[in-house]
């Protein structure tokens, strides 16, 4: 009989899909079964791999005992099966996650197992709205409590006469059903009415939202503002600290619901961006990048670079084509050796340096007109330019290039292709003022995709949001589709997108605050 694989359970964090460790990002890809809870972040399970199975096994308060006996028995047989299983549990583990029930089981069925401890709720939920649990005049103490205990015990454990005074600062698991008769108890044990009290909902997430209260008041704060379920409870003196130490709330697209229509493969640096500014990125993948059908002029091409006087680079998807090609020619960076190389845009700068090849060329202007302004006067009659791109692209760059007199090769090495059938449904629905507030264009491909996959409703359904175009190019092709931009990025890359979108949203955050 072979041996059994590793379990490991593994922390996430309390929402935001970074704040998992690097152990547990490291875990998580290597697993061959992943079994997640209903409060992971979905970006997180993106780092499995493409073949992983994935799980989903959340659980909720107060829900009886079968539904992790069932979860106890999958961890067994894929153990027993040889495979690597993450148990992926929002937030740590062992922190009111019955991590430590899970592994008891592995041990006592001779299954190896491994903690990967993650950020407690509690240090993420007061840290992200502006609270600290311990602070040198406030507090030197907390205790960590659940108002939700075992469906299997026949009353509750806490001893609230000793409880209620104990400590500083109380942190209160699950307690949204019961705020209102908690706080009484807290009052009837010794805590003044006046005690300073929070609630978060959705830590450390877009959707975050805090109320401040007291002891006599939190209950109908909570509930007047509609909090819910997950959520956690502070009580203490460190509650005054919000209003000097919030951070994440005040952020400038803080709330903001944001439609990434980028491919999957480059979306996570501009949802990174995205989440950098306190907006909530939604991937919507209009586009799908794959190779060109036939690579066989490429191959031509690598096999004579030699015959060439430059190569341009458009975007980082060329860079890698373009050399995993001449790798599988069996050649490598040497084959670009006398070749000048020019990097439209610093995306594609980067990609070429993390491949050791140095751009000679990188535009200040990534338009088409731009290029043709740096590199024309560094051309002569008769420079040979090979130009690997999209299949549909622009002619204005290498038109203008033979203008100059340049002998230009236009190579297709990938296409952009429309979302996969069974994602239609889903970035449909996506493109509702309830569900969005703005969406973000990263080229004319993603705008032409968006509008016939929404049909002839399209320019209505898309006039309820807030469109944001990488360039000029970009905001011609929605505005000849019937789309009116909000405002357009003064530079063609994310950050400057992202950037608009910031200072667009400026003036009515300040008119709101």
């Amino acid at each position: 009989m072979s041996a059994p694989g590793t379990v490991y359970l593994v922390g996430a964090g309390p929402g935001d899909p970074e704040l998992i460790t690097r152990r547990g990002l490291r875990r998580l890809r290597e697993a061959d079964v992943v079994l997640y809870d209903a409060l992971v972040h979905p970006d997180q399970l993106r780092h499995a791999k493409p073949d992983a199975e994935l799980v989903f096994v959340g659980k909720r308060a107060g829900r009886v005992s079968q539904r992790q006996a069932a979860i106890n028995r999958q961890l067994v047989e894929a153990a027993r099966d040889g495979k690597t299983i993450v148990r992926l549990k929002g937030g740590d583990p062992y922190l009111f996650g019955r991590g430590s029930e899970e592994a008891e089981l592995l041990a006592s069925e001779g299954i190896p197992f491994e903690v990967v401890p993650g950020v407690p709720s509690p240090l993420a939920a007061t840290a992200y709205a502006g609270l600290s649990l311990t602070h040198r005049e406030l507090a030197s103490s907390v205790a960590y409590v659940t108002a939700t205990e075992s469906v299997e015990k026949d009353r509750a454990s806490h001893d609230w006469s000793k409880l209620a005074t104990a400590t500083q600062t109380l942190v209160i698991f699950m307690g949204m059903r019961k705020l209102d008769s908690l706080a009484t108890i807290l009052i009837e044990n010794g805590r003044p009415a006046s005690t300073p009290a929070a609630v978060i909902q959705w830590a450390s997430l877009p959707t975050q939202r805090t109320v401040v209260g007291t002891l006599a008041n939190i209950h109908e704060r909570a509930s007047s503002a509609g909090l819910g379920l997950p959520a956690l409870t502070i009580v203490g003196e460190v509650v005054r600290l919000r209003s000097s130490l919030r951070w994440f709330d005040t952020k400038p697209l803080f709330g903001k619901r944001v439609l990434v229509t980028r491919a999957v493969r480059q979306a996570g640096s501009l949802a990174a961006l995205l989440r950098d500014e306190g907006a909530q990125a939604i991937l919507a993948p209009t586009i799908r990048l794959a190779p060109a059908k036939d690579l066989a002029p490429l191959r031509d091409s690598i096999a004579d670079l030699k015959r060439y006087d430059w190569i341009l680079f458009t975007s980082s998807n060329s860079v890698e084509i373009v050399l995993s090609t001449i790798e599988e020619a069996g050649l490598d960076l040497r084959a670009l050796a006398g070749v000048n190389v020019c990097a439209i845009g610093d995306k594609t700068r980067l990609a070429l340096r993390s491949h050791g090849i140095v751009a000679d060329l990188v535009p200040d202007d990534a338009r088409a007109e731009g290029v043709v302004a740096e590199l024309g006067p560094l051309l002569g009659r008769g420079s040979r330019v090979l130009l690997p791109r999209a299949e549909i692209a622009r002619e204005v760059l290498p038109d203008s290039l033979r203008e100059l007199g340049a002998e230009v090769d236009v190579v297709a090495v990938y296409r952009n292709l429309p979302p996969e059938p069974s994602e239609v449904e889903r970035i449909r629905a996506l493109v509702d003022p309830s569900e969005s507030d703005a969406v973000l264009f990263t080229s004319s491909s993603t705008v032409r995709n968006l509008v016939e996959l929404l049909g002839p409703a399209a320019a209505d359904r898309l006039g309820e949001l807030d469109l944001f175009s990488i360039g000029p190019v970009t905001s011609q092709t929605a505005e000849s589709l019937g789309l009116t931009i909000a405002a357009t990025s003064a530079a063609q890359t994310i950050e400057s997108l992202v950037e608009t979108a910031r200072a667009y949203y400026a003036p009515l955050r300040d008119a709101h605050d």
